[in-house]
């Protein structure tokens, strides 16, 4: 989900190059039709802007509605996948959030279980409530290690039957589960069978209903071909816009739009209205557009939050939108499967946008208000025929409409606001009749009263005890003494630029941001001078009969209680920080805070690796760049790699742990030193960290989720 602006580029000019070969004045620019020239706003030195006329609205529709008659020529188009009982689900499935694993309203971590109904209930009182979810367990963990997408499932609490019962707990509330897959992991282990298959198989294993194709313009029909040959067909959802020809097996998309005045036509809604998009821009903080173009385009929204363990909460006023937009999405869901969809359905007032959506002898209008201010008044014109009644949904109360040989409609929208319409000559049924109540009880309260404010989510350093103090070194730690340290690192999180919330909040700082620096008073301490070996981890085993509740993936690499033969100081891995930690109490030490273990690294003179200024390949271990990990070296292996304080195996062999950051939604722990594993073929791998003044941050979930076959740790313990 991670185009670049070149990739972009290329995509969006391979999307608009059929469509010039088509006689038309409105060609679609990537996934968007522009609106009718006329609401294109200029200046009188341009010439002055003219009104719309009914001319133009008319010019403009039959110009699009031409390119689709001729463009399913072109392509051969056949909508027989969106008639299939098995995807039909998605016509219906308006919101949508990308929600990662480690969040913990979803995950708890203290009574080791999936939270469904907690992470739903949150939804449904914050916004109304989700209709499917894209669950996000891989990027950006993935490559810290040579699991695969499918390995990284598996590593969830309870492996795959623990999955599988917690995507039956989202079926149980009505929400349909997609997984992502990476066509970029092309560095990890490599997964034995064909892409497709492999995908199919592991879905069908865990029950998932769908896939996000991650980076990808289209899911390819091999992947729907091999779904429905295991027997478990999946609904694929592509996040750039497929070719029109894949629409036929894309039954969802994401829209990553351009934001004009003027809503867009979406291109994929118009050719296919039964095919739903989820409009996606993951760091708006304010969601306006995002569910204003949804709205206009009756069509879902990517309600992301969690990006990548970076909080974008949900403003209470777009929260409260959301919850409205929403309500009457689903209650009228059917009526933009509409093959009469008319888009700018012509409005009275200048920034109100309509569009039309007649189903059977009823019609619903989806109208949104792009202004900054409020409009009342006549609101649209109708042809008039006798006996129709009109109702405002958006407020929940019949329309009295002017008649003058049509039929007028006056009611009150909100700056940035909405509004819905029926007409129909029956007696609103149930359903109606339900969301009428619903809406009116919604909408007494206005949206501008609801906080607009977009706050980053502020996060806690998780205590690490003071040790009994040492008066002397342990055996096997180095003495570092006292100092005025400056200690100045950033994180390298691969997105989210210097964004408030990205990285982390130290004790001193006031909001999460990537890049620090601050002079602390660091008292002396000692510090192991190798990361704690699979010996040494064998000696507190043997003495504690230690055993993790979350067993997954504990010590991966031992057999039978062992670890493998000459890999006594080879440092200890496939252990997460839970695990270290109980290492750590045993031995009457701690794990270091960072600042410590960077000031071990780095001393006094802001050298940028332990030995220097001049990165030194002999100084560390050979790169690991295959699909499969040779395992660490030994840990005194690389003696001229030590810091000033002859500190060793600091950088480029296992990442370290040291501290924790927790917030409201996400933890992570601070990983110094990088490993030797380098894992090939793409940039979204989980991105080492060599210098001092580096740090990587891995999201946690659990346990066995959280360990790796390139982390390991060393201890500190307090001097006097």
């Amino acid at each position: 989900m991670r185009l670049t602006i070149l990739w972009r580029s290329l995509a969006l000019a391979l999307l608009t190059i059929p469509a010039l070969a088509q006689d038309t004045h409105y060609a679609p620019v990537g996934q968007q039709f522009p609106s009718p020239g006329c609401f294109t706003q200029k200046g009188a030195w341009q010439g002055g802007s003219k009104p719309c006329t009914s001319q133009d609205f008319d010019d403009w529709l039959k110009d699009i509605t031409h390119w689709r008659t001729e463009r399913k020529i072109r392509i051969g188009y056949s909508n027989d996948r969106y008639q299939q009982p098995t995807f039909k689900w998605a016509q219906s499935a308006f919101i949508q959030p990308q929600m990662m694993v480690q969040d913990r309203y979803f995950y708890d971590p203290v009574a080791g279980k999936y939270t469904v109904d907690r992470y739903l209930d949150d939804l449904e009182k914050r916004y109304g409530g989700i209709d499917a979810v894209l669950i996000w367990p891989t990027y950006p963990n993935m490559g810290i290690d040579n699991r695969n997408q499918h390995d990284m499932i598996r590593s969830m609490p309870g492996g795959v039957a623990g999955v599988r019962q917690m995507i039956a707990d989202f079926h149980r509330r009505g929400v349909h589960v997609l997984f992502p897959m990476m066509m970029w992991d092309q560095g990890t282990r490599d997964p034995g069978a064909p892409w497709p298959q492999a995908i199919a198989e592991t879905m069908k294993d865990i029950g998932a209903d769908g896939i996000n194709g991650d980076t990808q313009d289209g899911v390819p029909l091999a992947f729907s071909l091999a779904a429905d040959k295991v027997g478990h067909p999946l609904v694929f959802e592509p996040e750039g816009g497929p070719s029109d020809e894949a629409l036929a097996w894309n039954v969802l998309t994401w829209g990553q739009y351009k934001f004009d005045f003027a809503p867009a036509v979406d291109r994929f809604r118009w050719l296919e209205p039964q095919h739903q998009v989820h409009i996606s821009h993951r760091w708006n903080r304010d969601k306006t557009d995002d569910l204003q173009f949804a709205f206009f385009n009756g069509e879902g929204w990517e309600s992301w939050e969690n990006i990548w363990g970076i909080w974008n909460g949900i403003t209470p006023r777009d929260g409260e939108a959301t919850r409205r937009v929403a309500t009457i999405e689903r209650a009228v869901a059917p009526f933009f499967a509409s093959e009469g969809w008319q888009p700018f359905y012509p409005t009275h007032r200048y920034g109100v946008f309509a569009s039309k959506w007649p189903f059977g002898e009823q019609t619903v209008w989806t109208i949104v208000n792009r202004n900054e201010y409020d409009v009342s008044g006549r609101q649209i014109t109708i042809p008039y025929t006798a006996g129709m009644r009109y109702f405002d949904l958006y407020h929940g109360v019949e329309l009295k409409p002017e008649h003058d040989g049509e039929a007028v409609l006056s009611f009150d929208m909100e700056e940035h606001g909405y509004g819905a319409v029926l007409a129909t000559a029956a007696e609103p049924d149930a359903k109606i009749t339900q969301l009428m109540a619903r809406m009116k009880q919604l909408t007494a309260k206005e949206l501008s009263s609801y906080s607009h404010e977009w706050k980053p989510l502020p996060q806690q350093l998780v205590e690490i005890a003071k040790t009994a103090p040492a008066s002397s070194a342990p055996e096997g730690m180095v003495k570092i003494p006292a100092a005025d340290y400056l200690f100045k690192v950033e994180g390298i999180e691969i997105e989210g630029f210097n964004d408030a919330g990205v990285d982390v909040q130290y004790p001193w700082e006031d909001i999460p941001h990537r890049y620090h620096e601050q002079r602390i008073r660091i008292a002396s301490f000692y510090i192991d001078k190798y990361p704690v070996t699979n010996a040494e981890f064998k000696k507190f085993l043997d003495a504690t009969h230690y055993h993790p509740k979350d067993d997954l993936n504990f010590l991966k690499d031992w057999k039978n209680g062992g670890f493998p033969e000459g890999w006594d100081n080879k440092p200890v891995t496939w252990v997460s920080q839970q695990d270290a930690r109980a290492y750590a109490k045993w031995a009457g030490k701690r794990l270091p805070h960072e600042w410590e273990w960077q000031y071990a690294a780095q001393g006094t003179d802001g050298r940028i690796y332990p030995w220097g200024n001049e990165w030194n390949t002999s100084n560390v271990p050979v790169p690991d760049r295959s699909r499969a990990m040779r395992g660490p070296d030994n840990v005194d292996a690389h003696p001229a790699g030590a810091s000033s304080f002859e500190v060793m195996d600091m950088v480029g062999n296992v990442w370290q742990w040291t501290d924790e950051y927790v917030d409201d939604h996400t933890r992570g722990g601070i990983l110094r030193g990088g490993s030797y594993y380098q894992p090939q073929g793409s940039v979204w791998y989980f991105p080492q960290a060599y210098r001092n003044d580096q740090h990587g941050k891995l999201l946690l979930m659990a346990p066995g989720y959280d360990r790796s076959g390139a982390l390991g740790f060393r201890c500190v313990k307090d001097a006097e």
